[in-house]
């Protein structure tokens, strides 16, 4: 290759060119910064002089510059510290419109020796473009005569945005007529438009006004609008119509007090020539309103215990006539405790008149009458439910002061007895109730020990088996208390009578002649006859009534031997049903069955030891003592057996004479010996015994022998020796278990 060269001047040129590209390809390199667009003047890009490995002294005495083609001065490098900075705003779409990429190219060129470098900052796109739509609005005109599901093609929105933040999303306002079809992701086939899902009727809706919104994919995101005036074009399916058949030129008083005609006249000249003149029309006021009526402010419910003069509402009326016609009165409805009180021009209160009673009236229904004075009046009213607040003036109360109970005694623990029940008159909170016992002691124990109540049922239990012959009535009281402020409350008497079970079997009595164990020795002559009186059996039960009634059988020894001896099927008395001999056997065991009248019955067993013995060999004491003498017991009832044995016949016919004539006859004081037993309201007589009850908590019946008896006692009466006394006992057994049933 040969080479020729020139004059000096271009030698000198070209050695200089080729210097310089010696340094470029020696000093070139390339940095990568980015920055969002839209930074703040002096956001921190990088720091370039490091970055190129120059040292921040020497910056300024090699002239360190920067140079960009075209960007101004969007970047800047502060020589102090080597940092490269935004100096002013960048904007990413006036730089690169749409594109995908966009950075901002820097030539960085410092002297002694020239280097040259490469600098790159990449300008990141925020969303800070909205959609826009070509224009603010779009008219389009359709005919309603248009098929359903046909399409109407709609220009998109654009983003100068690009990315997520220009991707577009739309919908449409909501209506009746038309839905949105939505692009499809193929972005050359956008398919945005209207498809009509209803038939028009430019009759109904001649104009139909939506709008399109385009949301674009930015956080935060951005919208565009656009709104579509739809025009609905005449399919000339409608004649004209008049909206009326017949018109007339109406006047009115309130819009208008009067009304000016300019009245033109035009001659039929070449040249027409006019003239004119003013009509004014005055107009009359005619009573054509009615009063207009308004509750303005209303103060409800109103409380029971409110004080009269209290203001429930502020009404307001009006009349759009002149005058007279708009002079307007109120009245109320008559026979309520309100009234209207006129405060000033057009209004009038209504307040309180009278007492309120929540529990009598609960709300009064007012109308409120406002009357005009024309001639004819017009009038118009208003209605208003005045609600009346419940205050706590009521106490619960129960249906009656007290209440008996009865209740089996041996009753399983927990049941239930009875259950209480108290009414308010008050409403809401005044009339919730909550029951409680009023604690007392019930002997040396506390009433809570034996019942409880339910605090919101009201129902009573009782927390433990109760024992007739412990406690025969449980007196106690159970308050109600409502929920007021403050509470009120009652209380209720509660008598619990425990009724009596057959719980408690017969107890023989100890004997009164002598005895080993249970069984009693008697010592009788050869020579006794018949219905002599041997022994007598002497029995109690604790229980009371019916379940206390004992009778007396002789069990029959073995092999079916008769004995001589019977016993008082009542009396508990072992007698001879013949005269004894020498053919009865010298000794006898008699066993008596003592045995109760409840269900089932309960039974005891009494053993008789009798001895024949020879007369002089009988002790006289025992004898009279096992004889037919009077006893404790008959001391008491001294009344004849044929006469006993007439009462019981008829008081099966008349009950109610006989318990008249008992009580007057056993109201009389006991005969000496006995215990008192206070006034009974019910006694029934018979040849064996009597049995008598009494209401009172704890009457008391005893006798001389044993201990005291409530409730039930027989009295056994003398009888005579003989057959004939049989059939009356048993004839009075009859009746008196008639009577007692």
């Amino acid at each position: 290759m040969e080479f020729s060269w020139g004059s000096g001047q271009e030698s000198r040129r070209l050695l200089l060119l080729l210097l310089l590209l010696a340094t470029w390809e020696a000093g070139n390199g390339q940095l990568h910064y980015s920055v969002s667009e839209e930074a703040k003047h002096g956001t921190f890009v990088g720091r370039i002089a490091q970055d190129l490995g120059l040292e921040l002294a020497e910056l300024v005495p090699r002239l360190f510059r920067v140079a960009s083609k075209g960007r101004g001065d969007l970047l800047e490098v502060n020589l102090q510290n080597g940092i490269l900075f935004v100096n002013s705003r960048i904007d990413r779409e006036e730089l690169c419109g749409r594109s995908a990429e966009c950075s901002i190219h820097l030539e960085v060129i410092v002297d002694r020796p020239l280097q040259v470098f490469h600098v790159d900052v990449e300008v990141r796109d925020i969303n800070d473009n909205p959609p826009v739509f070509p224009a603010t609005q779009k008219n389009l005109s359709i005919a309603e005569s248009r098929p359903l599901d046909s399409q109407f093609p709609l220009e998109g929105a654009s983003d100068a945005d690009i990315g997520e933040n220009a991707l577009l999303t739309y919908r449409l306002s909501p209506n009746e007529y038309f839905s949105l079809e939505k692009p499809s992701d193929d972005e050359l086939v956008k398919g945005l438009g209207l498809i009509l899902r209803k038939s028009l009727d430019r009759e109904e809706a001649p104009e139909i006004f939506l709008v399109l919104t385009a949301t674009d994919g930015g956080k935060p995101e951005l919208t565009g609008t656009i709104q579509l005036l739809i025009t609905v074009l005449d399919a000339n399916d409608n004649a004209p119509a008049f909206d009326r058949t017949l018109y007339k030129g109406y006047i009115d008083f309130e819009e208008s007090k009067s009304y000016e005609i300019i009245v033109e006249g035009i001659d039929k000249g070449q040249l027409p020539l006019s003239g004119h003149c003013r009509v004014i029309v005055e107009v009359e006021d005619n009573n054509d309103h009615v009063p207009d009526l308004e509750f303005k402010s209303l103060s409800l419910p109103v409380r029971e215990d409110a004080p009269l003069g209290t203001v429930i509402a502020l009404i307001s009326v009006s009349d759009k006539d002149m005058g007279v016609n708009g002079l307007v009165t109120c009245s109320l409805t008559s026979h309520v405790p309100f009234k209207l009180v006129s405060t000033f021009k057009n209004y009038y209160s209504l307040v309180l008149d009278g007492a309120l009673d929540r529990e009598s009236v609960s709300a009064y229904e007012l109308v409120v009458t406002a009357r005009d004075g024309g001639s004819p009046s017009l009038w118009a009213t208003a209605s208003v439910s005045v609600e009346v607040a419940d205050v706590n003036d009521n106490a619960p109360a129960f249906a009656q002061p007290e209440y008996t109970v009865f209740v089996k005694e041996n009753n399983p623990p927990g049941c239930h007895i009875f259950t209480v029940s108290a009414g308010g008159a008050d409403a809401q909170e005044n009339a919730l109730v909550s029951y409680s016992l009023v604690e007392r002691r019930v002997g040396e124990r506390a009433l809570s020990s034996y019942v409880s109540v339910h605090a919101e049922s009201g129902k009573v239990y009782a927390l433990q088996p109760l024992d007739h012959e412990e406690l025969e009535l449980l007196q106690f009281q159970v308050s109600a208390r409502d929920a007021g402020v403050p509470p009120l409350g009652s209380n209720v008497t509660l008598q619990v009578f425990v009724l009596d079970e057959n719980d408690n079997a017969p107890a023989l009595l100890a004997p009164r002649a002598g005895g080993i164990g249970g069984s009693v020795n008697e010592l009788v002559p050869w020579s006794v006859g018949a219905g002599h009186v041997v022994a007598k059996v002497r029995a109690v039960d604790a229980d009371s009534g019916y379940n206390a009634w004992l009778s007396y059988e002789l069990q029959l020894g073995t092999g079916g031997t008769r004995i001589p001896f019977r016993v008082g099927l009542y009396t508990g008395e072992i007698s001879t049903t013949r005269v004894l001999d020498e053919a009865d056997a010298p000794r006898h065991r008699l066993l008596v069955l003592v045995k109760d009248h409840g269900e089932p019955a309960l039974t005891a067993t009494a053993t008789v030891l009798v001895s024949l013995v020879e007369s002089g060999q009988a002790p006289k004491a025992s004898s009279r003592a096992l004889s037919g003498a009077v006893s404790p017991e008959a001391a008491l009832v001294d009344v004849n057996v044929y006469l006993i044995i007439a009462i019981c016949a008829v008081s099966s016919l008349l009950v109610l004479t006989l318990l008249l004539y008992t009580a007057l006859r056993c109201s009389a004081p006991p005969t000496e010996g006995a215990c008192a037993p206070g006034k009974p309201t019910l006694v029934c007589s018979s040849a064996v015994g009597s049995w008598s009850y009494s209401p009172q908590r704890r009457p008391r019946v005893c006798s001389g022998e044993g201990p005291p008896k409530t409730d039930l006692m027989a009295f056994s009466p003398s009888l005579p020796d003989s057959r004939e006394r049989e059939d009356q006992l048993q004839t009075a057994e009859e009746s008196f278990a008639k009577v007692s049933v």
